[in-house]
């Protein structure tokens, strides 16, 4: 099995901070979004890994091919068309059976059976307001007959979530060249969903599966929720004399933690300084300076020197912010 991951969007909803690293590559819960997203798939099937990067995406690709220790290929989308055109350009590797996963959102679900037993399948989630969101509508024997791309009137509240089996890639590859060479584009771009639906129209029956998890990395307030989340399903105890430290909580290595509260549902990551200050809420990335904050969902860049009293905080790598009452040295 082919792994499909695109990762060339540019992360705007996430700036600063990906800026200077890309989205995928942002950590959450002690580490990056894409290694959540690998570590959640059952690596044991997958040959190897495609990557669908910007031209500023090499980075991901050297994580991936390390971290996996798969062979990995990346492919340059060089304008934002859409994600069906995102897939189109690996279209070399569209044949065989190939697993898409999008490269900014964590999923937990039990796919193993399915790729064990090659049933095509698409990963739905039932949502209350399915409108901002492509829709699956399910046929009376369950299998998914129909699709919609952000109706304003959905047939069904089981939305996609970004995850795709499908074992004869080279149909998808043939849908993905029709909606291209016909130019068919919805709200301006070439549409995965709307390829998916040509295979539909073809007959093709994928099998609804039901997401355990779903978690959004799009935005700071939905990384810091998905922090929360991931936190919480595997409490660690840390011992620091002078400070209290409230689970769930993730410290990494080489951290420095003096009479501060940190807690709940914080991230700090390798080499970071924390004095005489409260966390919570927070992700503080790596060699990271926080001194005299009060700080409460906020995320802090790599190597950026906090002092001051400021509550939330949206700060990039290798700032510095010094409020009246703080010290900088």
């Amino acid at each position: 099995m082919r792994l499909i991951i695109p990762v060339a969007g540019r992360g705007t909803r996430l700036r600063p901070h990906t800026l200077l690293h890309p989205k995928p590559l942002l950590n959450v819960a002690g580490k990056p979004i894409i290694a959540h997203i690998l570590d959640g798939l059952p690596m044991e099937y997958v040959e190897d890994i495609v990557l669908i990067i910007n031209p500023d995406g090499e980075r991901i690709k050297r994580f991936v091919e390390e971290y996996s220790g798969k062979e990995t290929h990346a492919v340059v989308q060089e304008e934002p068309l859409g994600l069906g055109h995102a897939i189109y350009t690996a279209e070399r590797w569209l044949y065989g059976d190939v697993l898409i996963i999008l490269g900014d959102t964590i999923v937990e679900a039990d796919i193993e059976e399915h790729i064990k037993e090659k049933r095509d399948f698409l990963g739905v989630k039932e949502v209350k307001d399915p409108r901002r969101f492509g829709v699956a509508v399910l046929d009376r024997e369950g299998k998914i007959y129909e699709l919609e791309e952000k109706p304003e009137h959905p047939k069904s509240r089981f939305v996609l979530v970004g995850l795709y089996y499908i074992t004869e890639a080279e149909k998808l590859k043939e849908a993905l060249e029709t909606i291209i060479r016909q130019d068919i584009r919805t709200r301006g771009e070439y549409q995965l969903t709307d390829a998916l639906g040509k295979l539909l129209e073809g007959g093709w029956r994928p099998e609804p599966l039901f997401i355990d998890g779903w978690y959004d990395c799009g935005k700071i307030d939905a990384l810091l929720e998905t922090n929360r989340i991931l936190l919480s399903k595997e409490v660690r105890t840390y011992d620091f004399p002078t400070a209290l430290i409230i689970p769930p909580v993730y410290i990494g290595k080489n951290v420095s933690i003096e009479y501060a509260i940190v807690g709940p549902y914080v991230t700090i990551n390798d080499n970071a300084v924390i004095e005489n200050a409260i966390l919570r809420n927070t992700i503080v990335n790596e060699g990271a300076y926080i001194e005299n904050f009060i700080l409460d969902g906020s995320l802090i860049g790599m190597n950026a020197t906090i002092q001051g009293t400021p509550r939330r905080l949206n700060i990039a790598d290798y700032s510095e912010l010094v409020m009246e009452g703080g010290r900088s040295e």
